[in-house]
């Protein structure tokens, strides 16, 4: 019977391998394929599990071609675990693409959850929020792309209040901190690197100051920016605005829904918005932070 595999979308460690959680190492040791962003690094988690299993390659480049591959292999009835570079697949990640056929063709995709960057940065930015947006990476490429996906994502967290996280290439942060000194000199940065490793580093402060502390980055960096100013023009507790703001950032639908959610309206009334295209109603009241 078609679509009868299992598609096991593993969290690993963002540095520690001691992070690695025992359902994680089990799927590791036991999947008929892992599936991995890099298949290096998939094959060090099993040296350090004593293990040996067969690993294919899953990256933006390939990412087409390889998934009929891997959907004959789930209709098969095999268990794929997925893993990405560190963290959670299909977070920024081309695995998303695999969850969304896997499921769409009638495998069990399962979630074995664990070390997020994402969530890690935020909990050591100390940031009191109801809730982040997540950028994940900017376009690298062209600079005119890059600046205007920068100043939507700014707009869309400074009217709601939240923090913004991003990812970044070591050899790319120090011009992001500085756009974020000309479009937000104000905001506050913590920029988090080698997390869980042994030279982590956490540094907080302006972004002309955090970029003149940060001297020769190394490794993928992960940034929480908060204290950013609302959008000219938009009032903080405008759904419809926000809602504009949102869909202009490319954000997904569940993002722009917990936006609404955060500028004061229902959760079905949000929902409805961001799904129908239903124009939402004004809150004339002052917003009330929600979250989940």
């Amino acid at each position: 019977m078609a679509g009868r595999g299992r598609l096991l979308v593993v969290g690993t460690p963002i540095g520690n391998l001691g992070d690695l959680t025992p359902r994680a190492a089990e799927a590791l040791r036991t999947a008929d394929l892992l599936v991995a962003e890099d298949t290096r690094m998939a094959q060090r988690l099993l040296a350090h599990l004593s293990a040996r299993r067969p690993s294919v390659s899953l990256t933006e480049h390939n990412v087409g071609e390889r998934l009929p591959q891997l959907l004959e292999r789930l209709a098969a009835g095999e268990t794929l675990a997925m893993t990405t570079d560190a963290g959670m697949p299909a977070v920024s990640d081309p695995g998303a693409r695999l969850v969304e056929a896997a499921r769409a063709a009638g495998a069990s995709v399962e979630i074995l959850p664990g070390p997020s960057a994402v969530t890690a940065a935020f909990a050591a930015a100390g940031v009191e929020a109801i809730g982040f947006v997540f950028g994940g990476f900017l376009p690298a490429r062209p600079a005119s792309a890059r600046a205007a996906a920068l100043a939507r994502l700014i707009a869309a967290a400074g009217s709601t209040g939240m923090p913004l996280i991003l990812f970044e290439a070591p050899h790319r942060v120090l011009g992001l901190l500085a756009a974020l000194d000309r479009l937000a000199p104000r905001s506050t940065i913590a920029v988090c690197r080698e997390l869980t490793k042994l030279h982590e580093q956490v540094l907080v402060g302006s972004p002309a100051e955090v970029r003149t502390a940060l001297v020769a980055p190394r490794g993928e960096l992960t940034l929480v920016i908060s204290h950013l100013p609302a959008a000219a023009g938009v009032a903080t507790a405008d759904p419809a605005a926000i809602l504009a703001i949102a869909q202009e950032a490319g954000l997904g639908r569940r993002t722009s829904a917990d936006l609404l959610r955060a500028a004061g309206l229902p959760r079905r009334a949000a929902y409805r918005a961001v799904q129908g295209g239903e124009q939402p109603p004004t809150v004339e009241s002052k917003p009330r932070l929600t979250g989940r």
